[in-house]
This record gives structure tokens, sequence and C-alpha cells, in this order.
């Protein structure tokens, strides 16, 4: 089986802005509270912050912002992103968030990239990067009100977003994301059962919402329902916690560092704090069995876990849609989304073999962004599908299984190694709290394994004895031949592993998951 898809869902009028979503929210009763963010501690109804994103339109345009101009915005997790981002949609300029605590020196490239008319960033981080080129603005001010009714300049395939993300060499690429798309994606995510979020909910969004995965399943999710969510710029497991239960939180769009951190608190405080959550889901990274385990025998919830890209608004599969967590799997298409798995020469396998294996992910569907800034270059072809990069197959029932990234594999004298394959069976081994594979030059065999392997708390572990371990599971050609420890492994905003910081520098050099790049 190699093509999975679900119905369509209704389409996006050529017309339909993003900022639209707020707008619809703000005719709701004029006391329902919108967003919290947690750091400020200060809160906004859904008629007060589309009141204040009218305001910030105005102040936007007195700075000369224009319809298509770049808007970059440096600013963490809050209200004032959330502000910033719908005004400037509505502006019909496209938002370029980043995380503030970026690298200087890439900050002032993204800058540079996106050709960015403005820049919003407080004054410290301003100064330091001498915008060049860019106007500065404060961040918008929460309490600041606008005209009651302003309307939005541009929409449908109009860019909104332009989202960076890092490729196979570590290097961000712009991508383009329409109002058309971002809006499809919120439709297909809205459309499943149980919804991921409903207008009675109270969400704990801990993913940064500068991050494709924090905008649309998170912060435009909530939105598009009228729900309620509390911003949480830095994940911290007693702030989570606390939180969930002085708020009533029903659902958490989570990570797995988060979920991990959960389980490493007792059954009785976890089932405590978490007693009103209806549904957990988890994205960005696998989430191990063991944690689903774990969260599961404190609360008698599951997490459902999804799978998407940047590239694709994010979200592609869930699986809320077969409404079965399944250790291992992302579940299945989204409605409206097509999935298949295509060959090395990116032609589709063998739909009539039902044992076709493993294939690279395509996808298809009104989700997918219109190319790569500024060109709009390597985007869907002329059907309509995507190359995603990652490597899965498809199981039965019809749910994806991600096996590895395309640009992760290693080949070793001509042989793959698929370095998930090799972490599960280090992960396995009494004392390891966590490991990462990766390859490296070798002269003689093209590649070799290289393992970093975190051990647990008061544990000392000996790579020889490791090795030993690894070659009851695997062949000789998937042994680390190189394994590094390491304190923590690195991570990015997101709860991904960042392999390319594994390739080279030495494990003093990697550091904890946060909220940052």
């Amino acid at each position: 089986m190699s093509v999975a898809s679900q119905p369509s869902t209704e389409d996006v009028a050529d017309t339909e802005n993003l900022a639209g979503l707020v707008a619809t929210a703000a005719e709701q009763p004029p006391t329902r509270l919108a967003l919290v963010d947690a750091a400020a501690d200060v809160s906004l109804t859904w008629a007060d912050l589309n009141a204040a994103v009218n305001a910030e339109v105005e102040r936007l345009l007195e700075a000369g912002v224009r319809r298509e101009d770049r808007v970059l915005q440096a600013l963490p997790t809050s209200l004032r992103l959330a502000i910033s981002l719908f005004a400037t949609v509505r502006a019909g300029a496209m938002a370029v968030p980043v995380s503030p605590r970026t690298p200087h020196a890439e900050l002032r490239r993204l800058l540079a990239d996106s050709g960015a008319r403005l820049l919003i960033a407080d004054q410290e981080l301003a100064g330091e990067l001498e915008a060049g080129g860019a106007t500065v603005l404060e961040p918008p001010d929460p309490s600041a009100r606008g005209v009651s009714a302003l309307e939005a300049v541009g929409g449908g395939e109009d860019i909104a977003v332009l989202s960076y993300t890092s490729g196979p060499i570590g290097k961000p690429r712009g991508v383009m994301l329409s109002h058309r798309a971002l809006l499809a994606n919120v439709r297909q995510c809205g459309a499943l059962r149980p919804a991921p979020v409903n207008a009675t909910d109270r969400v704990l969004l801990a993913v940064p919402v500068f991050h494709a995965y924090g905008l649309g399943p998170g912060l435009l999710q909530v939105a598009a329902t009228g729900a309620s969510a509390v911003l949480l710029d830095r994940f911290d497991v007693d702030a989570a916690l606390r939180i969930c239960r002085e708020r009533r939180i029903t659902t958490i769009v989570g990570v797995p560092a988060i979920y991990q951190a959960f389980t490493e608190r007792s059954d009785d405080e976890l089932a405590d704090a978490l007693s009103t959550v209806r549904l957990m889901t988890s994205g960005a990274a696998p989430l191990s069995p063991s944690v689903l385990t774990a969260i599961r025998r404190a609360t008698g919830l599951s997490v459902y876990e999804g799978y998407g890209l940047t590239e694709a608004g994010p979200a592609l599969t869930s699986t809320l849609v077969s409404g079965v967590p399944k250790a291992g799997s992302v579940g299945r298409a989204l409605p409206g989304v097509q999935l298949r798995l295509n060959d090395v020469d990116g032609q589709p396998l063998d739909e009539e073999d039902e044992d076709a294996g493993t294939g690279r992910v395509a996808i298809r569907g009104p989700n997918l962004f219109s190319g790569y800034w500024p060109n709009g270059t390597h985007g869907p072809d002329g059907e309509g599908w995507f190359q995603t990069g990652d490597v899965g197959y498809l199981d039965a029932d019809g749910d994806l299984h991600l096996v590895d990234r395309a640009g992760d594999l290693i080949i070793v004298n001509g042989f793959n190694v698929y370095p998930h394959e090799v972490e599960l069976v280090l992960s396995d081994i009494e004392g390891v709290a966590e490991a990462a594979v990766v390859g490296v030059p070798d002269e003689r065999t093209g590649e070799r394994v290289k393992a970093v392997v975190v051990p647990e708390s008061g544990v000392t572990l000996d790579a020889a004895e490791l090795r030993e371990r690894c070659t009851e599971w695997l062949p000789g050609y998937k042994v680390p031949q190189v394994i590094e420890f390491a304190e923590r492994l690195p991570y990015s905003a997101t709860g991904k592993l960042r392999r390319v910081a594994l390739r080279g520098a030495g494990a003093d050099t990697l550091g904890p998951w946060s909220n940052e790049r």
C-alpha cells in the first residue's frame, strides 16, 4: 500500500485573510477569554485582541508598510507576537516570525535574506543587530485599541507567512505559506474527531508560535475555534503543571520533551495536575513508547501523535484520524491530504504490491506551500506533489511509520543504515537515557556510524560494551564504530534532534532542549 488520503475539506475562498480568524472570534460575547500571556501575566478577550490587532495595523501603515512587504518579528511566544502576526497579515504584508534567541549573526542573515522592511524587536536586541535597511519598531502594546472595523488587505494565494526552516545542511530556507495554505490546514485539523481544539477548550500552548507547529495547530487553531489559550514562552515543568491545575487546562499542544518531563513526576502529581485535560497531542519528533505508557498509566489518557513539516502548513497526519494511538506511528493523512510513498527516483511504489515496503514520503493537498523564498522554487510539482525527504512505510491499517529523514540516511559500503533503528537498540540498553546516531565520513567505507549517548544519572557506560550489545541485534555495518558520551543532546525549538550538531564538535558543545533554534 503506497497511497493514503482522506476526503477533501471545504475550499478556502480566494479572498480569505488569515486575520479573519480573529475578527470572527471577536464576534463572540465580549468577555470571552482569548489569550493569556503567562510571562507578562496579561490576558485579552477576543474583542480586545481584535482591537489591539487593528491598532497595530494602523501603526504598521504609519511606519510605511505596504502590501507584500516583509515584517520580521523577533519576539518570544507572547501576546505581542500574536498581535504582530495577525496585524501584519491584515495589513497585506508577510509575517517573518523568528526566535529572539537566534544567534545574532543568523538573525542578520534572515533580515537580509527576507529583505524585511520592518524589524519588530525589543530595543536591546534591535540595537545589537544593527538592522541595516529595516526600520525598527518596538513590540506592540497589548493595551492599545484601534478602530472597530478595519478591512484586511489581500488573502488567498498571497503569502501570509515566510517561515524559515533548516535544510539538511542546517542553512535556513524561507518557506512561503499563503493564506490559502494556512487556512486549509486549520480546517483539515478542525475536521478531526475528536477535534484537537474546540470552542470550550482551555489550551496550554508551550510550543513556540514563531515555529509553524506552534502557529498552525496552536495559535491559528485556537483562533479558528474561539477557544482560550495560555502562551508559555519557555517550558518549565513546574510552571506548566501549575498552569494546568490553576487554569483547568483541557488541551495540551506539545512535543515529546514536554511529555518526557511530565513522566519524571509521580503518577499522583501528574494525575492531579492534568485532571481536567481531555486531549494531548504531540508532534515535531517521535514520542517514545515508554512515555506514552507512563502518561496513560498516570492519567488514563493517550497522547495522539502527528507528523508534518513547515512546507505543509504544517500538519499532515495524526493518530486522531483513526482515534487509536499506536506506538511508533504518526497516524493517517488528514482530511484533504494525499500521501504516497516514492522510490529513490521519485516514482510511486507499486500500489498493487502490499509488501512494497519503505519509501520516500510525498504529499499533495491545498495546505502545501508556494515554494521557497524568493522565487517559489522547489515547491510542489506540476501535479501538486511534494517529496518531503522523510522515509517511511504504511502498515496494514494504513498508518504511517517514519523511519528517518532521507538526508540522515547513512550508507556504509553501499548498505543503508537508518539512524532511528540504531537509536532504538541503544536506548533499550540498561543505563542509556538517550541516544542519537549520525553518519560521519570514512575513507574505506564511505561513511561509518557514530552514536552520541546520554547515560542515566549516576551511570557510567563503556563504549566497547555498548558496541558488543549492539552486535546482538544489528549486523556489523550498523553497529556504531564511534561512540561519544554527553550530558544532553541538542534539540531545536520544537524538540527535533539537531543531527548537524552531532557530526562535528565534541559532546561538551551540546546544549539542552529549549525554546531556541
